[in-house]
């Protein structure tokens, strides 16, 4: 008897464990609670919802159960449902199989080919996901009753591989049903004909926490079937959530570490404030698309004032709120204060992460020496009239090197640093800072 895909995923995945691979290439922060929960659920070759909020890697997840899938594999040319030749199960390759014996044409199909994915929708139908008659074949002359008639669906059509359906509670009642069968007696029924087919699949599925959504629910018999049900989270430590941004982030200009660690912490800020529905969550994809944003609003600055190349600074993060506003859900009750919201919940990101980063450090005698001698900054001031104006002080060396801006010639990570320390005893009230009209340049003093 051959070996089944969960068998075959089973002994993949204990492979790599016993060599010390990494079986989830890309996947930032589940280490020590998703995936051991989730390798345990493959191990024992049960079918697995994952549940969790919007934003938390769930499919990235399921997609990457197809590296545990053998590279190649057989398959009868011309099915399908790409039965193994060995053994066909639908009917009319049981058919070829008996004409052709061991003529029957053999191809193979890479891993990536075996993986299924479907987004649940409500319009989504029977037929999409099992089948239907075809009535192309019974005008050729065939009979309802032959089953080669069937156009098989979504589901049969993954024999051998992983199906994935995403935010399974938005299927209709009806239409989960019409999974039971597949699940447990695999079967499948069309049109009130039923048809023997041992398949062999993987079903997984993803949802949001059945409190946060009012768009559905899975049902409680299709729930049972499912032998795993795991929860998924977003990133526990900031480290994880700024390891994740790094990694998906598509930046067109260079944003240094401490900046990335400011939005990462904004992120986590507003999943933890009142004023923001937590039901419908604040996705990961925020935080990337806030680097994403702060790259892009230093590139427009650099273009602005003629610098060779753009690195973000402080400055660059008052983009963010104004251009994902619209990302965000707020609690009832809040309306016209989204702004103000999002302007503190940042300011609090940028002292916690500079409290972080310059723990220890003493400035005290930059404030003193800024606030005899102003420093000017914004997005109309280049970073090289920034450096040229700050004070020479020891405690800027510190800074610099704490914040990754030492080691260059370039004045850009150092404007990046200066702001940063600036901006942080601004907002610890040791110093002041004036906006200036056109709202491009501010004083610190």
């Amino acid at each position: 008897m051959l070996k089944g895909v969960k068998s075959e995923i089973r002994d993949n995945l204990l492979a790599a464990l016993r060599e010390g691979r990494d079986p989830w290439p890309g996947i930032v922060g589940f280490e020590n609670t998703v995936l051991p929960q989730f390798e345990r659920a493959l191990i024992a070759g049960h079918d697995i919802v994952l549940l969790g909020e919007r934003g938390q890697g769930k499919t990235r997840l399921l997609r990457s159960i197809v590296g545990l899938l053998d590279e190649w594999a057989p398959v009868v040319e011309g099915s399908e449902l790409g039965e193994h030749p060995y053994e066909p199960i639908a009917p009319e390759t049981l058919r070829r199989a008996a004409e052709l014996g061991d003529d029957l044409p053999v191809t193979w199909v890479h891993r990536s080919a075996r993986y299924t994915e479907k987004l649940a929708t409500p319009d989504t139908a029977v037929a999409d996901l099992i089948g239907d008659v075809d009535p192309v074949k019974v005008a050729e002359g065939r009979s309802l009753g032959d089953p080669e008639t069937i156009h098989f669906g979504l589901v049969p059509r993954a024999h051998r591989g992983v199906v994935a359906i995403n935010e399974l509670p938005d299927l209709a009642e009806r239409i989960q049903v019409a999974l039971l069968n597949v699940m447990e007696e695999r079967d499948i029924q069309v049109r009130g004909y039923t048809l023997r087919l041992p398949l062999d699949v993987l079903l997984v599925a993803s949802a949001n926490p059945e409190d946060y959504t009012n768009r559905g629910r899975i049902i409680t018999p299709l729930k049972d079937r499912f032998g795993a049900e795991v929860r998924t989270h977003y990133p526990l430590a900031v480290s994880d959530e700024v390891d994740l941004v790094v990694q998906e982030a598509e930046l067109s200009a260079e944003v240094p570490r401490h900046l990335v660690e400011v939005v990462a912490r904004f992120t986590r800020h507003l999943r933890e404030s009142s004023a923001v529905d937590q039901g419908s969550g604040v996705s990961a994809r925020f935080a990337v698309a806030a680097a994403e944003t702060v790259a892009a609003a230093a590139l427009r600055r650099a273009a602005i004032v003629g610098e060779a190349r753009a690195y973000a600074r402080p400055v660059d993060l008052e983009a963010v709120p104004a251009v994902l506003r619209g990302k965000i859900e707020f609690e009832s009750g809040e309306e016209g204060r989204e702004e103000e919201i999002l302007e503190h919940l940042l300011r609090r990101a940028i002292a916690d992460t500079a409290r972080f980063a310059l723990r220890g450090v003493d400035l005290s005698e930059l404030a003193d020496q800024v606030a005899s001698r102003p420093v000017r900054t914004g997005e109309r001031v280049p970073a090289a009239e920034v450096v040229a104006k700050l004070p020479a002080v020891d405690v800027l060396t510190e800074v610099a090197t704490r914040l990754g801006a030492e080691g260059t010639e370039d004045p850009g990570p150092m404007a990046s640093a200066a702001e940063m320390a600036l901006e942080y005893l601004f907002l610890t009230r040791k110093l002041a800072k004036d906006e200036a009209d056109d709202g491009d340049t501010v004083e610190y003093g």
